[in-house]
């Protein structure tokens, strides 16, 4: 079977590898024959050699879906003939945030496609516990945009009940736009995502997020009282990984509210502590998904409250994978989510 490897920092080289036997399942192990693989930002990172937690050589690829090809003796969750995606995670089960059900934060979590092999592959094994059947008729590019859409459920979830408050989400790239459609999906009285980019916030109101502000043009306060009025906002997501952007949030957001930091920063911001003490704000950290994110993704996609379609930039040929990065580098300004096909 193709096998994609990220051998070093940009340098993909495809390999021949024998396929995995169904005859060689074990009992709750479950052989997919991958379709559709999304291309992450975190993948974007690791082929330029600028994320430190990338082991390389690396299979690339987690976000995907598949078709189930063959189920171990004791496996329920699916059969052969279903349509799936799955949770890249890998952890250990003992620790202390895994026995109390945060597994998101295993302290000995590796994440498939960072530091162990993904599924850019044509076939993949994977443990049952960790797969998600999509609903009959979801198409297989939005099966493969289930996990940025589980972010998007698990951030909005750790700001607690939404409904009814004011919202700002800092960053209209693909995960800004999912964590601000979740978040009028789970009751936010209003939704101001904000950006640099006129595109993107074009993008996020075809996905229906109505309120947009780009923040070159008319700084994020003017346009907080434009939206919200004497209501202001009472719950800020941080996804664009700018120092400029989270200080702007502590800075504007109602007093005693919550910021909830979903963006990786490549370098460290100065925060002001002024804010976060005087004004009592309480900054929230978020890591990926539970299980239950992915069900409720899954849910909301195939109800069609969250709206993928606008997202899909372009895609590519499995043999094409490299001139995918390329193209990502090429248009990074107007790119979303790029994929790939098998």
């Amino acid at each position: 079977m193709r096998q994609a490897v990220l051998t070093e920092p940009r340098h993909l080289e495809f390999r021949d590898v024998p396929a995995p036997e169904a005859s060689a399942l074990e009992a709750h192990q479950v052989l997919l024959h991958i379709k559709r693989i999304g291309i992450c930002g975190s993948e974007i990172h690791s082929w330029h050699g600028q994320h430190p937690a990338t082991f390389y050589p690396v299979v690339q690829g987690h976000e995907y879906s598949a078709e189930v090809v063959a189920v171990g003796k004791d496996v329920s969750v699916c059969k052969p003939g279903d349509f799936v995606t799955g949770r890249p995670q890998l952890v250990c089960g003992t620790c202390n945030p895994c026995k109390r059900g945060q597994y998101n934060v295993c302290e000995h979590l590796r994440v498939q496609a960072f530091q162990a092999d993904g599924t850019a592959q044509d076939f993949f094994v994977i443990d049952d516990d960790r797969v998600v059947v999509l609903p009959e008729g979801m198409s297989l590019d939005f099966g493969a945009m289930v996990e940025p859409a589980a972010v998007g459920a698990h951030a909005t979830a750790r700001a607690g009940d939404l409904r009814g408050k004011n919202v700002v989400v800092s960053g209209a790239g693909a995960i800004g736009n999912l964590v601000a459609q979740f978040a009028l999906a789970r009751g936010a009285r209003k939704v101001l995502i904000t950006d640099v980019s006129d595109l993107r916030l074009d993008i996020a109101r075809q996905c229906g997020i109505a309120d947009t502000l780009n923040v070159t043009k008319t700084p994020l306060k003017e346009g907080v009282k434009a939206v919200f009025g004497e209501e202001g906002f009472q719950v800020g997501f941080e996804v664009a990984g700018v120092e400029s952007s989270i200080r702007s949030l502590m800075e504007t957001i109602e007093k005693g509210s919550t910021i909830v930091v979903v963006a990786v920063f490549a370098k460290d911001p100065a925060l002001s502590m002024f804010y976060l003490g005087e004004h009592e704000l309480s900054l929230v950290g978020t890591m990926m998904y539970r299980h239950e994110d992915y069900l409720t993704a899954v849910d909301m996609i195939a109800g069609g409250r969250i709206r993928l379609q606008p997202l899909i930039s372009n895609r590519f040929p499995f043999e094409q994978y490299a001139q995918a990065y390329d193209y990502i580098d090429a248009h990074r300004a107007e790119t979303m989510k790029v994929l790939i096909e098998l």
